[in-house]
């Protein structure tokens, strides 16, 4: 729940979760044969210490009506988001990694809030999450809830003149009760964002209109944790939280390569996640123990 302090053993736990996730993501893509893995390893701990920790949901009832809203604005990132609902319980782990991208299934390639329960918006053009969550995050001030509203968004769509806007006008109308997380992983389909077209300084950017930000490592579910914490004690401005990630986390041939943005593992590039991820996995196990 946010505002809850956390500890070492649960820190521990949720480190054990995120490398499952991470797990099931690889298997997920191989049986798929299409989908992107840098982003959806790289975020596996922000999405972790998110439904693991921060939100305040309940998975068997997704309708429920005081939950928190998240929106995910990078929907092609969404095996993180699938596998991190199907481990909290929203559906099988079984049923993400069998049937994401099959033609019926409910894991579209992109999120659908219609049909994939815990999915609270529709996306896939980059640019309009953050619009979706103001909505939101604006309709609970005029309802007079509590609820806390948060967007995933990705670094490479800060070039959409729609994020501005949407900045501008959270910054405006003081909207406290949203938090935006940016994966800053610094690559995109076409390269390094910073050569694709340059992005810095964000920080001063959403200074600049009135955000409050924080930067954290954003593979380390601590900080995670305690960014959210520090967001929710920030009133009358919105937060962004600045996550750098390593795109491909927990895979030593996908890490900071800006090719498996959109790619899939083949069967030995699986085989070879996998390994490498039950080994980090059997380390936590001991550290833990």
């Amino acid at each position: 729940m946010i505002g809850e302090d956390i500890h070492e053993k649960k820190i521990k736990k949720l480190e054990k979760i995120a490398n499952q996730i991470r797990e099931d993501i690889i298997v997920a893509l191989l049986n798929a044969k299409s989908g992107h893995s840098a982003g959806p390893l790289g975020m596996a701990d922000v999405f972790t210490a998110l439904y693991f920790h921060v939100l305040n949901i309940r998975p068997k009832q997704p309708k429920w009506e005081d939950r928190d809203r998240l929106t995910l604005s990078c929907g092609h990132i969404n095996p993180v988001l699938y596998a991190a609902l199907a481990n909290a319980g929203y559906f099988s782990r079984d049923e993400f990694r069998k049937t994401l991208r099959r033609f019926g299934t409910r894991l579209h390639g992109h999120p659908h809030n219609l049909v994939t329960p815990g999915v609270e918006n529709s996306s896939g053009p980059l640019g309009q999450g953050l619009s979706q969550a103001i909505g939101m995050a604006l309709a609970a001030k005029m309802d007079g809830k509590k609820r806390q509203i948060y967007c995933i968004m990705s670094d490479g769509e800060q070039q959409e003149g729609q994020i501005w806007e949407a900045v501008m006008f959270a910054g405006k109308n003081r909207l406290d009760n949203l938090t935006a997380i940016m994966d800053r992983n610094s690559i995109q389909i076409d390269g390094f964002t910073e050569d694709v077209m340059p992005l810095e300084p964000l920080r001063a950017k959403y200074e600049a209109f009135n955000w409050h930000v924080i930067e954290i490592d954003g593979n380390n579910i601590r900080q995670v944790v305690e960014a959210c914490n520090q967001a929710y004690g920030i009133y009358e401005r919105p937060v962004l939280i600045i996550a750098h990630t390593v795109p491909g986390k927990g895979v030593d041939f996908m890490e900071q390569d800006y090719k498996w943005h959109g790619n899939p593992p083949n069967k030995d590039q699986a085989g070879e996640a996998l390994k490498q991820l039950r080994t980090l996995g059997g380390k936590i196990k001991s550290e833990h123990e």
